[in-house]
């Protein structure tokens, strides 16, 4: 079963991302904290990031950028969401995402690019 790590600050949110990802077949972490987002990863592997970019005092671009340059991280698709920033712009830049999604999203939309950004199990 394939592995999400949901990222927000916004613990309902997360709540409602958990209960639609499981129910499409997904196994689930959650985090709210991004300060601990590489413990999370080293403790279990990730298939696939969702990542806010606004994550209380954190700049989710940042973590994004962290995560897709480290040696051991950067094959793992992350796809950055907000409703404040647009980031499709930036998305050929070192560091960027894989995609990303404006919120409020569509359910179906969110599992589409989920569902194009995982690696075939």
């Amino acid at each position: 079963m394939q592995r999400i790590l949901a990222v927000d600050d916004d613990k309902d949110l997360l709540e409602i991302l958990q209960v639609i990802l499981e129910s499409s077949g997904y196994e689930v972490d959650v985090l709210s904290d991004g300060h601990y987002l590489f413990e999370k990863i080293k403790a279990h592997v990730p298939d696939l990031i969702l990542l806010d970019i606004m994550l209380g005092n954190l700049d989710g671009r940042k973590l994004c950028k962290d995560v897709k340059t480290k040696e051991e991280t950067h094959d793992i698709p992350v796809i950055l969401i907000s409703a404040s920033h647009n980031v499709s712009g930036k998305m050929n830049e070192n560091g960027a995402p894989d995609a990303f999604i404006e919120k409020p999203f569509d359910i179906k939309h969110l599992l589409d690019v989920i569902k194009i950004q995982l690696p075939v199990a």
